[in-house]
């Protein structure tokens, strides 16, 4: 059995009251069941955190267009016409209120280097992997096959399929970007995204990013660019400080925006590096344990209202 680093507090040992009014959560291994699924639960504490003057903000590797999909319309009816905000790709896009507030790419050398070397192992059978080739406008692909594309689908509601990912690139670079924007490389790797990413992307880590987002999925982006860089957007428009941020994580991609937030949780089905850096642990995504950290303290903050 895994043992929880002394670093990190069970959630039930807050201290009441406190003064939250930004809470952000990653989505899948967090806000997700393990159905991959919003528990129903949420739709009432969405509505109860906002009447309290709470916000609260998916922050996910997952496209833009794929966060509305999954919000947008029901948020609209709970929230009497309201937009949530997002952080999207990891932190290149950063939308408050319906607006994109801020968006971040990856230049033409990364990309064209990515799109040869993930070719050129997927050819000769090295790993079982594609690339995704993450714009702001929609993601592209070019590997077809039913796995890739039910797997990508997942994450990217905007997707167009290419018969060769370098046209998407030369589309970019004779419009001046203005075709569309390259936020991020996600790589897809069936076997093992950690061992891969290691063997074969340590030759960008010194100018990029390289950030395992999940079991199967590699991020290459912007060497500024991360989940905190986007909670710390939010802060500043928001006016809220990280004494009065939630953070809630369970992957290598939520490592940095932990720090964003004074009250940080690792899931329970975390891994063990953000159960190192999270001040607490809160209950795993099957457990829906958001939901129950989030109730604590919306509680509090009643508490210090009526101080």
């Amino acid at each position: 059995m895994e043992r929880t680093p002394v670093s990190a507090a069970d959630w039930t040992s807050i201290e009441v009251p406190q003064d939250i009014r930004l809470v952000v959560a990653d989505m899948d291994g967090t806000l997700l069941d393990e159905h991959s699924e919003i528990p129903q639960g949420f739709w009432p504490m969405l509505a109860r955190l906002r009447s309290r003057g709470v916000e609260f903000v998916p922050a996910s590797g997952r496209q833009y267009a794929t966060l509305r999909a999954m919000f947008a319309d029901k948020a609209a009816q709970v929230l009497d016409g309201g937009e949530l905000s997002y952080i999207a790709e990891n932190g290149n896009v950063v939308a408050i209120d319906g607006n994109i507030a801020e968006v971040h790419g990856v230049d033409t050398d990364v990309t064209r280097w990515t799109i040869d070397t993930v070719n050129a192992s997927a050819a000769a059978g090295e790993y079982d992997m594609g690339l995704v080739l993450c714009g702001l406008r929609t993601a592209y692909v070019q590997r077809t096959d039913k796995p890739f594309l039910d797997e990508v689908g997942k994450y990217y509601a905007a997707l167009e399929i290419v018969d060769d990912l370098h046209s998407v690139l030369e589309d970019v670079i004779a419009s001046n970007g203005e075709s569309d924007t390259m936020l991020k490389l996600a790589i897809l790797d069936f076997d093992d995204a950690e061992a891969m990413a290691a063997e074969k992307l340590t030759p960008l880590k010194n100018d990029y990013q390289v950030v395992v987002s999940g079991k199967l999925w590699v991020d290459i982006m912007n060497a500024t660019t991360d989940k905190k860089q986007g909670v710390e957007a939010l802060q500043r428009v928001l006016g809220v400080t990280a004494a009065q941020t939630a953070v809630f994580g369970d992957y290598l991609n939520d490592l940095q925006m932990l720090s964003a937030g004074q009250w940080s949780f690792a899931m329970g089905n975390a891994h063990p590096a953000l159960k190192q850096a999270a001040h607490f642990v809160a209950p795993s995504n099957a457990d829906h344990g958001v939901l129950p950290v989030s109730y604590t303290h919306l509680r509090a903050h009643e508490t210090l209202r009526h101080l």
